[in-house]
């Protein structure tokens, strides 16, 4: 009934052919904001206060810097998957495309950099309490 050939629907293709692993990609990390960004609230809450020295020392425990690191990744994979759609959709000239996904992955690429090495640093002491 409108959904392609029955070897199609078996594949999992639809009439582009392709998406699919696509918007897999964004369900799975948006669940994973989810469980990461309530693990940050939880914690947050947990603190005894929300001073500097505080949520330093809280970062500088293993479970934490990998779940904030985790966080950071998955952020920014997000977006970049959200964006890149976003840009497919409503872009539609060859080079304004182009540009706009280059800008969009080094973008993703420069906060997840960004955000580690600033994590990391934190986490392995370098910053003053």
């Amino acid at each position: 009934m409108g959904d392609g050939t029955e070897l199609g629907r078996v594949r999992g293709l639809g009439p582009a052919h392709e998406g699919e692993e696509a918007w897999l990609q964004q369900r799975m990390t948006a669940v994973g904001n989810l469980l990461l960004v309530s693990f940050l609230a939880i914690s947050l809450v947990l603190l005894p206060d929300l001073s500097y020295g505080s949520v330093i020392g809280w970062l500088r425990h293993p479970v934490p810097a990998v779940a904030m690191a985790a966080l950071v990744v998955n952020v920014f994979w997000h977006a970049r998957l959200g964006l890149s759609e976003l840009i497919g959709d409503y872009v539609h000239e060859a080079g304004n495309k182009f540009a706009a996904l280059l800008l969009v992955n080094f973008g993703a690429a420069a906060g997840i950099a960004f955000g580690l090495f600033f994590i990391l640093k934190a986490a392995l002491g370098g910053v003053a309490a």
